[in-house]
């Protein structure tokens, strides 16, 4: 598994990488958002949906969403600020789960859940890029979710005993969380102190989106679990699905846009 996970690494990061410097806006759209279609089409499933005709509807619905809010920039504002919420409010689940656990298995509230989170996160990558720098702060982000990710793999493999949330998902432990902190931390935590005026501003708002990369991940345990769904998908031998390798970034993503494109906290 580790081998398969190294491999599906190694051709994916040059890939996102090629998409963050040399594509188009437009055609960096429409990659990301068939990148965020199929995370739908695996999401689909945990709105009850089994069938592969209702799943390609659900994807579909999205689809039209982002093309309708691609030509409506006014609106990305807003979807992002109320996803920045969305998020809280899933961060206070995973804290209180299993109270509240019910909510998740009602379909059409976990597929309304699912769509917008999806719709923020695109939106997040389009107005990051089109930032003065967008480029460079996209791949601070995704190195920071990767970061993230790869630490707390290894940490947690190396030296996890005491699960982070059990009730959620019994195989994170706090080793891999730590491990995950870490190595993101020194990778952007360091650049932010080399690169930017405000360092502390910015080595405060790492350790933040870092934290909310760990809820990202265990958001998405949290609705398996309630809803008894064992695996998203097995699209990306060793990662699983595409919602299991992007679920730390569907919710850094408008986290990040909402401080670096509209001021939060700043």
């Amino acid at each position: 598994m580790l081998r398969n996970r190294i491999i599906t690494a190694l051709i994916l990061a040059p890939l996102a990488l090629m998409a963050i410097f040399l594509l188009p806006t437009f055609w960096f759209a429409v990659l990301f958002a068939a990148v965020a279609g199929l995370a739908c089409y695996e999401w689909a499933g945990l709105c009850g949906l089994s069938r592969v005709p209702l799943k390609c509807l659900y994807v579909g619905v999205f689809g039209v969403a982002a093309a309708s809010l691609y030509t409506n920039p006014e609106l990305h504002g807003g979807i992002l600020l109320s996803a920045c919420v969305l998020w809280g409010l899933a961060v206070v689940a995973v804290l209180l789960y299993p109270r509240l656990a019910s909510l998740f298995r009602q379909p059409l509230l976990v597929g309304l859940i699912g769509l917008w989170m999806a719709l923020a996160a695109w939106l997040a990558l389009l107005s990051l890029r089109n930032l003065e720098d967008g480029s460079i702060w996209l791949l601070w982000m995704f190195i920071l979710v990767w970061g993230a990710d790869i630490g707390a793999y290894f940490a947690g493999r190396a030296f996890g005993k005491t699960a982070l949330a059990p009730a959620v998902s019994p195989g994170k432990t706090w080793a891999g969380a730590v491990g995950g902190f870490l190595l993101a931390g020194v990778l952007c935590g360091g650049a932010v102190l080399w690169w930017q005026e405000q360092p502390l501003f910015w080595l405060a708002v790492t350790f933040l989106l870092i934290i909310v990369s760990v809820f990202g991940d265990l958001f998405e345990s949290l609705l398996k679990r309630a809803t008894g769904v064992k695996d998203s998908g097995h699209i990306l031998p060793g990662h699983g699905g595409m919602l299991d390798r992007i679920d730390s970034l569907l919710a850094v993503a408008p986290v990040f846009a909402a401080i670096q494109v509209y001021g939060v906290f700043s």
